[in-house]
């Protein structure tokens, strides 16, 4: 049995139990017993009835068989029976009767004695019975047989007296059983398996070597002791397993050692003081009086310590009553350790054969109890608290987003020498304990807080073990644990150390205490109710005061009631040039990621999976990770419990279908990383966390990553601040939605402190909105009379959603050619109105002419003294076309040179006058 110290197991109240599958009896039953057939030696002497038995060789297709002699030992006698027809196969006795061989016969046992008909019992378990064969392997298929048988020699099934256990271990052990029976029959086991963290499986195979199409092959945990199960088995050949494996990939940190010398003898006492240079106890010293009770408790006069009745409070010694409008805050706080409380219990597990001594595991010690010597090293020394449920204050509401109803926190020590390990565990309704966290090595004083998110019975067990090796002497009986305090919060019929102000609400009979609405704080002195401001959160479990309203981060806001900060898929982010809008509305489903295979000390491979949801929903938590060990041994159609956890970001370790060689892989230890949302920037660091841009490869575009800063609730022993997670949204255009996760390249698993984890989710989604400055309007040529304006996004775009393009616009142009036409038919029409105004003033500058010449003559008679003539009348011989014409034979240009050249010298004007008869002019 390898490492058996590995496994814990506990029995009764609010203890935990990690064993190992066992098998108290087997019972077969089947039509007609197998037999097993045996050649014979070389001839002898004469065979005597005692020196052989009767077998019945295999029935044939007639269903008839022959009844043989067969020698006990092969070889040391000869002349046997000779073989006589045998019974029909369908033959067989009754409980209570037994065949007789020898005349095929069924005979009622003798007295004292009963028999079982056609089956046989197998309820003594000091050697492995005839028949029974034990196997191991490495569940890891890539390491060779001989690897493997190596890893895993001690990992077998073990007989323990009046049960066989299992293995505790990574590798799987097989029980194996073959029979062949006449007729169908059964077989019964009785089994004890608390374990769900072993998967436990038991399956038939025929003569085919096809496995039983039964689906319960997945054993069920025992709640309540040893059960039963039962398998139908068909007629022929049926290769019985009982196969068990067990899953373990906890790490463990270790951290400074701090001691304290114990002045007590170690019990049992192994050692004699009064030998010569024995060493002495330190002197006791002087008497001290007895340290006060513990808060919450009073004194009685027989120096015994009594819880304080409801309504009141002490710090050890006298009870006080509440002040009104306050209300105790019940719980437990244990500091003094006089004697061990009411609702506590110790006890030793053995290592072993994981069995109880009776024994009494841990020792008070004034300010701290720690733990006894134990009957060996390898002994788990066992600390349970059992709590009957949980009672939230009265003046805080229930809040659906926040599940935390209650805590624990402890302060502890190990003092150790060697790989000694300190579990703490939680059991739920009675169920197995869960480990919930592990210690190895010495660690110095430190404290643990778990967060309780279930109101329910629950226990908290402390199991120490020096070591896993098992030694005929005890070496390390100075190895310790110790627990200096325990404190759990919110116990239903708890004790208060203090009392807290709480709203309060006027009745008949005064004032009493209630909640407030969501969302709102309680004021010190006057007890009422204010609404926090916004974007604030109401996070203290005491919410007094307005300090008690927290402001969320940079990006997001408050829920409805208050309870949390969440981003609803909307960010922005602003430019000295302009705003950049996001929304990841596209991304606010979950989605999974799996990091790099991972193995065992013994080669087991496993990955770490992961599954994220981004934004939205309220703030509502949607990543759920699940242990689902449990479920594989449930048959279809029937629920059972598995662990599961919801969280922003949660992980699970992941054992693929071909390494298990189940029908499905196998999901355990599943772990929030990130409770709470800190806060969405492009800054690369958040209340103290910080997402380095060096762990993935570096952007490319110019914009900025935007990052999601979570926490998680858990405290670990190497996380002290609790875990945390970024995410980096990236925009990639080219990777459609939901786009693309990666791990950091140089940490396959996330993180590469195991505290802090890191994710790049590139997308087109992570791009900003698509705004008017992401696109360019093109315009085309006038065609046809038609102009169309397209608009264009500009490359490469960087955007997603947003604003749409504009619909290509159409409007009415004119061509060139419809221009030139205009234009030509415009000159024309310019030319057709110069030539007709020229000829217009033409003709007018004529009249003007003629006029002005008339004006002349007349001047030109007035200064000769001659009589003006009244009228220009035809004489008689006169012709029209004799009248006073100057200028119709000339050209324009000719009649202002002669315009212009008639006046002479003298100051006259010479005016050319046309005779009747046409003779030439004269000058006058």
């Amino acid at each position: 049995m390898a490492e058996p110290g590995h496994r814990l197991s506990a029995r009764g109240r609010g203890t935990t139990e990690r064993r190992t599958p066992r098998l108290l009896r087997l019972l077969f039953w089947a039509g007609t017993a197998f037999q097993v057939t045996q050649g014979t030696g070389p001839e002898l002497h004469a065979c005597k009835e005692s020196e052989y038995h009767y077998e019945y060789t295999a029935c044939d297709s007639t269903g008839s068989r022959w009844r043989v002699a067969v020698p006990h030992t092969p070889g040391l006698c000869t002349s046997l029976p000779d073989p006589v027809k045998g019974t029909e196969c369908s033959f067989s006795c009754n409980a209570g009767e037994f065949l007789d061989m020898k005349d095929q016969s069924c005979k009622p046992c003798a007295e004292g004695r009963y028999s079982l008909g056609t089956g046989i019992r197998f309820d003594e378990w000091d050697e492995l019975p005839h028949g029974f064969a034990s196997l191991s392997a490495n569940m890891e298929l890539d390491d060779s047989a001989a690897e493997s048988t190596g890893n895993c020699t001690s990992s077998k099934w073990v007989p323990q007296g009046d049960y066989i256990a299992s293995n505790t271990d990574e590798c799987t052990a097989t029980l194996m059983y073959a029979v062949n029976l006449k007729q169908s029959g059964t077989v019964n086991f009785e089994y004890y398996y608390p374990d769900s963290s072993i998967i436990f499986e038991f399956f038939v195979q025929n003569d085919q070597c096809q496995p039983n199409a039964d689906d319960s092959r997945w054993m069920k945990t025992t709640e309540k002791g040893w059960e039963f199960h039962s398998v139908e088995l068909n007629r022929g050949n049926n290769v019985l397993y009982w196969r068990t494996t067990a899953f373990s990939v906890w790490s463990k940190v270790s951290k400074p050692v701090l001691t304290q010398l114990m002045y007590k003898w170690a019990k049992p006492k192994i050692c004699s003081e009064d030998l010569e240079g024995a060493v002495k106890l330190p002197a006791s010293g002087e008497k001290t009086s007895c340290p006060p009770c513990n808060p919450g408790f009073f004194k009685t006069s027989n120096s015994t310590c009594q819880p304080c009745p409801y309504g009141s409070y002490s710090n050890g010694s006298d009870c006080t009553h509440c002040p009104a409008g306050t209300e105790p805050a019940v719980g437990f706080e244990y500091k003094w350790w006089n004697t061990l409380p009411t609702n506590m219990e110790t006890t030793v597990l053995s290592g072993i054969n994981f069995e109880y001594k009776g024994m009494t595991g841990w020792e008070v010690a004034s300010d701290h109890i720690y733990t006894a010597a134990g009957a060996s090293d390898n002994d788990f020394m066992i600390l349970t608290l059992v709590v009957p449920g949980f009672r939230p204050p009265q003046s805080v509401m229930a809040d659906t987003e926040n599940k935390e109803v209650a805590r624990i926190t402890f302060v502890f020590e190990t003092v150790c020498s060697v790989n000694c390990e300190l579990y703490f565990m939680v059991g739920v309704n009675s169920r197995t304990n869960t480990p919930v966290e592990t210690w190895k090595g010495s660690k110095g004083k430190q404290s643990y807080t778990y967060i309780i998110e279930e109101n329910a019975t629950t226990s908290f067990t402390w199991a120490f073990q020096r070591t896993t090796f098992h030694e005929a002497s005890r070496k390390y009986t100075n190895d310790v644990a110790k627990i200096y305090s325990i404190n759990v919060t919110n116990v239903m019929n708890g004790v208060a150390s203090y009392c807290r102000p709480c709203a309060l609400e006027a009745s008949d009979v005064g004032s009493s205490c209630t909640s407030c609405p969501a969302g709102y704080y309680i004021d010190r002195d006057s007890g009422t109710c204010h609404s926090c401001p916004p974007n604030t959160i109401l996070k203290a479990h005491q919410p007094y005061g307005v300090q008690a309203c927290v402001p969320c981060g940079p990006g997001t806001k408050n829920n409805k009631i208050h309870s949390l900060c969440y981003n609803d898929c909307i960010f922005s982010r602003n430019t000295p040039t302009r705003t950049f809008n996001y929304n990841f509305s596209a991304l606010a489903n979950t989605v999974t990621l799996a990091g790099g295979p991972s193995f065992t000390s013994k080669g087991l491979k496993y990955f770490h999976h992961f599954t994220l949801s981004l934004c939205g929903n309220q703030g509502r938590k949607m990543s759920v990770c699940t242990d689902n060990v449990t479920d594989l041994r449930i048959p279809e159609g029937e629920s059972g419990f598995s662990k599961s956890i919801t969280a922003y970001v949660c992980q699970a370790v992941i054992i693929p279908p071909e390494v298990t060689g189940y029908k499905a892989g196998v999901s355990s230890q599943p772990v929030s990383l990130a409770d709470r949302l800190i806060g969405v920037t492009t800054n690369m660091t958040l209340d103290g966390i910080t997402s380095p841009a060096e762990l993935f490869h570096p952007e490319s575009l110019g914009i900025p990553d935007v990052i999601f800063f979570y926490r998680s609730n858990d405290v670990t022993q190497s996380c002290s601040s609790g875990r945390s997670t970024t995410i980096r949204v990236r925009c990639s255009p080219q990777k459609t939605v939901p786009g693309s996760l990666s791990l950091p390249g140089t940490c396959s698993d996330g993180t590469c402190d195991g505290c802090n984890f890191h994710f790049l989710w590139e997308s087109a989604a992570a791009c900003p909105l698509c705004s008017v400055a992401d696109y360019h309007a093109i315009v085309s040529s006038c065609v046809a009379g038609i102009q169309k304006t397209t608009y264009v996004w500009r490359e490469p775009k960087l955007c997603f959603g947003g604003i749409s393009l504009p619909e290509q616009r159409v409007t009415i142009c004119k061509t060139i050619d419809f221009w030139l036409k205009v234009g030509i038919s415009a000159g024309t029409c310019t030319a057709i109105l110069l030539t007709v105004l020229t000829c217009y003033f033409w003709k007018k500058n004529q009249k003007l002419e003629y006029k002005y010449s008339k004006l002349v003559m007349n001047a030109t008679l007035k200064d000769c003294d001659l009589p003006a003539a009244d009228s220009c009348a035809i004489m008689e011989g006169e012709d029209v076309e004799d009248d006073l014409i100057f200028t119709s034979k000339k050209s324009l240009f000719g009649k202002i040179k002669s315009f212009t050249s008639k006046r002479t010298p003298d100051g006259f004007d010479s005016v050319p006058l046309k005779t009747s008869s046409g003779g030439p002019d004269m000058d006058l």
